[in-house]
């Protein structure tokens, strides 16, 4: 290989921070010459004022500098062409036609719906923690606020105020924050604006156009953080996600419990599978040993064992009524330090990875990682050659 060669190579290598694909495949790379040790390197970036341009000039920069025999480098920024645009928003989309759902049921991402009964019982802290323990494990994640109302997921995750998900003609790019993929209407509101009298529709229409406008690519989970209870958005999710799975939240007391109940209920309704209740807000030891039951105990195993019955009470019918057994998968105690990474933006499992709370989330996502799902009557892609 030419030195030409080898600067090409390590700098294909690059990953575009919101694609999350190598710079090379993606077709970025332009001419690239080399006089002496000064190497030359042309970039062409997918859209005018591109906010990776920082980080991939950065790292295209670094990239060619590790070549041996490379001391100095330039890096030229351009745009790509709308032709070269069209070309690359096809290669990302696999061939699948534009505005189609990919997280149907022929789909190899798992999504799981985090859902409530009530509002405080810290649902969204949660999933915002769970989804950075599980991209710590190695897997690709995205994830969806849907409680449109009472949206807190970028503030949770240190996304930055104004931030909006980046556009490459049709295709929505959502921003990366600890290796999630998020999407949230607050990234479409100015700071301090709420979205007030939206209805059914325009609630379905939201939801669907995250599910279907927002370029995530390959996921090995999408999360979706729901809004409290049994609402609008709710029947929606489960019209348009019906095979998707259901945690449920909820706190040890139970004025909490027996809400939540309820959402597990309507979930099962819709088709959905409820794999699991978690507790949060449980028990918590002081310096001197004493254990604080704050919000009481044993809520999340009522939950647990209630949605473990047929809704309709009695003996579950095999037939028109099946039910299995629903766990609870974690315990979550109270902690200031997971409180206090929410109100910073750093998740606890991140921040306080040795912090009960956070261990008890990574856990949880261990669980979730290595928990087996049926995958009767999915269309697994797969050809003979």
């Amino acid at each position: 290989m030419t030195l030409e060669d080898r600067v090409r190579q390590a700098v294909g290598a690059v990953s575009d921070p919101e694609l999350r694909r190598p710079i090379g495949d993606l077709d970025m790379l332009r001419d690239i010459t080399v006089v002496g040790a000064h190497a030359n390197v042309g970039i062409a970036l997918t859209i005018v004022g591109c906010p990776a341009s920082d980080r991939i000039e950065s790292d295209v920069r670094r990239a060619a500098a590790s070549v041996a025999g490379i001391s100095e480098v330039t890096v030229d920024l351009g745009v790509m062409t709308p032709t070269e645009r069209k070309a690359l928003t096809e290669k990302l989309r696999d061939g699948r036609p534009a505005r189609q759902m990919p997280f149907g049921p022929g789909s190899l991402t798992r999504v799981i719906l985090v859902s409530s009964g009530k509002g405080g019982v810290g649902k969204s802290t949660l999933t915002a923690n769970l989804a950075v323990a599980l991209a710590e494990q190695g897997l690709a994640v995205g994830l969806v606020d849907a409680d449109v109302h009472g949206f807190s997921i970028p503030g949770l995750l240190g996304i930055p105020a104004g931030t909006q998900p980046t556009r490459i003609d049709d295709l929505m790019l959502p921003p990366v924050a600890h290796g999630v993929k998020t999407i949230s209407i607050g990234m479409f509101l100015r700071d301090g604006e709420a979205v007030v009298a939206w209805r059914g529709p325009m609630l379905h229409r939201t939801v669907q156009q995250f599910l279907t406008d927002v370029f995530f690519g390959d996921l090995d989970v999408l999360l979706i953080d729901m809004p409290p209870g049994t609402g609008d958005i709710a029947i929606s999710i489960g019209q348009i996600l019906p095979h998707a799975e259901v945690l449920v939240v909820t706190t040890p007391q139970t004025a909490a419990s027996d809400v939540a109940i309820r959402s597990g209920l309507v979930a099962r309704q819709t088709g959905q599978r409820v794999i699991g209740v978690v507790e949060n807000m449980t028990a918590f030891t002081l310096p001197d040993g004493t254990v604080v039951d704050l919000f009481g105990s044993g809520g999340g195993a009522e939950v647990a064992a209630a949605l473990s019955q047929p809704a309709s009470g009695g003996q579950p019918n095999s037939e028109a009524e099946p039910v299995t057994e629903v766990p609870l998968l974690a315990s979550i105690p109270l902690s200031p330090a997971l409180r206090a990474g929410g109100d910073m933006g750093i998740p606890v499992v991140l921040g306080e990875p040795k912090d009960a709370a956070a261990q008890a989330i990574q856990a949880l996502a261990d669980t979730l990682a290595h928990q087996g799902r049926g995958l009767a009557g999915r269309s697994l892609p797969m050809s003979l050659s």
